[in-house]
């Protein structure tokens, strides 16, 4: 078991953007000198908290700096752009980072960024996001001239074609026969787990969803899997939880009980999300921290979905769920706004020189 770190990232909407930005930029020098095995990197267009619209872009700027780790994209919300230009850009990138790319793909989740670009509709964003993937595969295996027909994008390049002057040549990524796909499933699996499979996917279990919903999702992926005559590899598998490992008893109950906290502004936020317009009829636009605490129950999501305490008890708990769901290719911290006391800087580092060296050692007994 290696471990990841996934930032959508969320910080506080009065952080400076460029503040923001340089506080990314050394989380993911940070995880590659600590032997992170890989960063995922969210993108949103709309969003003050959650401020990368493109992480491919974002991720360029650290290539130089963080030198061992795999970069992937946290997602490239497929139905937001060409995919001509999602294809050649990520070939791109793959050959400048040294064949390091995952393309991490999805349909969308953040609905202010759905309605930004008019596709309100989950279900049709879903079989954008299919066809766009599969015009980028063509892509990068196709020679020009060549034309696509698609149920939303029509792409040709026939007339205009010179191959001794290089005209109609397309971008191909460094790697074989391409880079690593992968999706991350926050239910319990369903059709999600069935097209992760289907595709060859790396299947990515969001922090968001409950133990027991994650191991569901590994039991649909591993059963679609099966139905195709397909291994189900535990090692490609990815979770994610948030977690945050104190020095200290008292460091964790404070971190908790801030209501201004990183954590507990985490979950408010996200919460909040999904609710907009009940919040805004039922609260308004001025609700107090308590107010919007209470009707989004973000005390419980915290309890629910956070791990939170010192290296043992972080240690213990994470044991606790590989032993549940089974062992699994890579633990995926989620990386949250970092604060001046340096309370998420050395989490990282006990998380990475404390816990993950005896969680490895656990889970591979267990896959044995």
């Amino acid at each position: 078991m290696q471990l990841g770190m996934f930032m959508m990232p969320v910080h506080h909407p009065d952080k400076p953007w460029g503040v923001a930005l340089s506080e990314d930029r050394e989380a993911v020098i940070r995880a590659d000198r600590l032997g992170f095995a890989e960063v995922w990197i969210g993108e949103h267009f709309s969003s003050k908290p959650e401020q990368i619209p493109s992480p491919m872009m974002f991720l360029a700027s650290v290539i130089g700096e963080a030198k061992h780790i795999r970069f992937g994209t946290g997602v490239v919300n497929l139905p937001h752009h060409n995919p001509v230009t999602v294809a050649a850009e990520a070939a791109m990138f793959d050959h400048l980072c040294d064949g390091r790319l995952m393309l991490g793909i999805g349909p969308g989740g953040l609905f202010s960024d759905a309605e930004l670009f008019g596709h309100d509709d989950m279900a049709e964003r879903y079989r954008m996001a299919m066809e766009s993937l599969d015009i980028i595969l063509r892509l990068w295996r196709s020679e020009a001239p060549l034309r696509i027909d698609g149920e939303f994008w029509k792409i040709s390049l026939e007339t205009q074609v010179w191959p001794y002057g290089g005209i109609g040549w397309l971008s191909r990524p460094l790697q074989e026969p391409h880079p690593p796909i992968a999706m991350a499933m926050s239910g319990p699996g369903g059709r999600t787990a069935e097209i992760i499979a289907e595709r060859n996917c790396i299947p990515i279990s969001a922090n968001l969803a409950s133990v027991e919903v994650v191991g569901a999702q590994w039991g649909a992926y591993a059963a679609a899997r099966d139905a195709l005559n397909k291994p189900a590899d535990r090692g490609i598998w990815r979770v994610c939880r948030n977690i945050l490992v104190t020095e200290s008893d008292q460091e964790a109950r404070d971190a908790l009980s801030d209501p201004e906290g990183t954590l507990p502004f985490y979950f408010r936020y996200l919460r909040g999300l999904r609710r907009i317009p009940e919040l805004r009829s039922q609260l308004g636009d001025d609700a107090s921290t308590a107010e919007l605490d209470a009707f989004l129950d973000v005390a419980q999501a915290v309890e629910d979905y956070a791990i939170v305490g010192t290296a043992r008890q972080v240690l213990d708990r994470l044991v606790a769920i590989v032993d549940r769901i089974g062992p699994f290719g890579r633990l995926v911290m989620v990386g949250h706004d970092w604060e001046e006391t340096g309370l998420w800087q050395a989490s990282m580092e006990r998380l990475a020189s404390e816990v993950m060296p005896k969680l490895s050692q656990h889970a591979s007994v267990l896959a044995h």
